[in-house]
C-alpha cells in the first residue's frame, strides 16, 4: 500500500476501509484486546508515558469526560481528552486542552503504519483501534499531564482498557448495546467494571441496586475502593451552577466533581465555576440537550437508549412551546418495542436516516412507529427533515433532533 499524501485521503481510508463499530455494527466488534496490545507494541506503548482517568458507562460518560477535562485545564494541566464518536470532524476525537489533533499528526501517524506494513499484516487493526493508538501517542509526544479517556462500547473489551489509569470513573448502567454487552443491568455492569484495575480507585457515578453487588465484587477482586458521587458533599457556592444545566447534567457534573477531588484537593470552587462557564465553549462540548435557537426554540440531543431518552423527555417538560416537531433517525440495532414508547404521540414526527450503512430504513422507522401512534411523513435526508420541520414550526414551537449521534451530527 502506498502512503496517502492528502489529509482527504487518510481521512476516507479511515472511515471506508477500516471496520468501524459506528457505521457497520457488529462486523467490527472485538471479543479481546489482542489487537490493541500489538498495535500499542508496534507503536512504542505509548499508553505507558502519561496519566489518565478512565471513564465508563451507559449515559453521561462524554460529559463527565468534558467536564473533567475543562475543568483541569483551568487548573493549569496540560489536558488530553479522547472521545467517540465525532460529529462534523474526525479529529473531535483527540484533543488537548480544547484544540483538535492536528492533521499533520494524523497523516504521519496512518502513514507511518502504511510504511512499517502494519495495516497489511495479519494484525489488521479496526478504524477504533488505530484511532485509540493515535490519541495514545499523541498524548505522549504532546507531553499532556493527564488524559481523559472515555470508553467506546462496554469497558472490558474496549480497545482504551489498556490503560492503567489513576482513578476509574462508572457513570451509571442502563440497557444499551445488549446484543454486546447483555440484556440485564448486573450483565452490562459486569462489562463496565472491567476497566476496574487493582488498587486505583473507583467512583461510581450512580448508586444503582442491581449493579452495586457487581461493583463491589469486582472492587474486592482487585483490592481497590469504591466511591460513590451522591454521597459526597456538593458545595453550596456550585448551587448557582447547577442551574444552568439541565437537570440530567447534575449527575455527571457531581461525579466530575468527586473525580476532580479525588485527583487534586487544592482544586477551588472558583475554578469550577470558570470552567464550567466558559471552557465547555472552549472545548466545543456539543450535542448533549444543545439550544441552538430561540424562535421556534430549536435543541438537538445525541440521546439513543432508552435511559438517555427518558431523561431527555423529562427535561422537555421544563420548557414552553406551543408545538413539539421531532427529526427522528436511528441506528438498525436499537431495540424499538423499549424506545419508541417513551416518545410522545402528540407531537408531529419528521422520520429518516443518517447516512451510514447501519442506519435503520426510514420507512421501516416510519412503520413500526406507527404502530406506537407516533406519525409523520419520511424524509430522504435528516437535513431535509429538518428543513421540513423549520419551515413548517411557529415560532413559540420546539423542534427536537434525536435519536443518534449520527443523526445531530448531519445538521449540527
Amino acid at each position: 500500500m502506498n502512503k496517502l499524501t492528502k489529509y482527504k485521503e487518510i481521512e476516507s481510508f479511515l472511515f471506508r476501509q477500516l471496520p468501524m463499530f459506528q457505521r457497520v455494527g457488529a462486523k467490527a466488534f472485538k471479543t479481546n484486546l489482542d489487537n490493541i496490545k500489538q498495535l500499542s507494541k508496534v507503536t512504542g506503548q505509548s499508553h505507558k508515558h502519561f496519566k489518565s482517568i478512565h471513564i465508563a458507562g451507559t449515559n453521561g460518560k462524554g460529559s463527565t469526560s468534558y467536564f473533567l477535562a475543562t475543568a483541569l485545564q483551568a487548573q493549569g494541566y496540560k489536558v488530553g481528552l479522547y472521545t467517540s464518536p465525532h460529529y462534523k470532524d474526525y479529529r473531535e476525537r483527540i484533543k488537548i486542552d480544547g484544540k483538535m489533533i492536528s492533521k499533520s499528526f494524523v497523516k504521519q501517524f496512518v502513514n507511518q503504519l502504511i510504511e512499517d506494513k502494519v495495516l497489511e499484516g495479519e494484525l489488521k487493526p479496526s478504524f477504533f483501534e488505530i484511532t485509540v493508538a493515535m490519541a495514545f501517542s499523541y498524548f505522549k509526544e504532546e507531553r499532556v499531564d493527564i488524559a481523559i479517556i472515555e470508553t467506546g462500547l462496554g469497558g472490558r473489551l474496549d480497545s482504551t482498557n489498556i490503560i492503567t489509569p489513576v482513578l476509574s470513573v462508572i457513570t451509571n448502567i442502563g440497557l444499551d448495546h445488549t446484543a454486546f454487552l447483555g440484556d440485564t443491568l448486573p450483565k452490562i455492569a459486569k462489562e463496565k467494571a472491567g476497566i476496574i484495575k487493582k488498587n486505583v480507585p473507583v467512583i461510581i457515578g450512580r448508586r444503582q441496586k442491581e449493579t452495586l453487588p457487581v461493583f463491589k465484587k469486582k472492587a474486592e477482586q482487585k483490592k481497590t475502593k469504591l466511591i460513590f458521587a451522591q454521597a459526597g458533599k456538593w458545595p453550596e457556592a456550585l448551587d448557582k451552577l447547577l442551574k444552568k444545566f439541565p437537570k440530567y447534567q447534575h449527575e455527571n457534573l457531581k461525579t466530575a466533581f468527586t473525580t476532580l477531588k479525588r485527583f487534586d484537593k487544592s482544586i477551588a470552587v472558583e475554578t469550577l465555576i470558570s470552567a464550567w462557564t466558559k471552557g465547555l465553549k472552549e472545548w466545543e462540548f456539543i450535542g448533549r440537550y444543545m439550544q441552538v435557537n430561540k424562535s421556534p426554540t430549536i435543541i438537538f440531543d445525541s440521546a439513543h437508549n432508552p435511559a438517555g431518552i427518558k431523561v431527555l423527555f423529562n427535561q422537555l417538560e421544563n420548557e414552553n412551546y406551543k408545538y413539539l416537531h421531532i427529526i427522528l433517525a436511528v441506528v438498525n440495532d436499537k431495540d424499538l418495542e423499549k424506545v419508541l414508547p417513551l416518545f410522545p404521540k402528540e407531537a408531529k414526527y419528521y422520520f429518516s436516516q443518517a447516512k451510514i450503512p447501519r442506519a435503520l430504513n426510514k420507512e421501516i422507522l416510519r412503520s413500526v412507529s406507527g404502530n406506537f401512534n407516533l406519525n409523520g411523513k419520511v424524509y430522504s435526508s435528516v437535513s431535509r427533515a429538518f428543513s421540513a420541520a423549520k419551515r413548517s414550526a411557529d415560532k413559540k414551537d420546539l423542534i427536537l433532533v434525536a435519536g443518534s449521534i449520527f443523526t445531530v451530527a448531519e445538521v449540527v
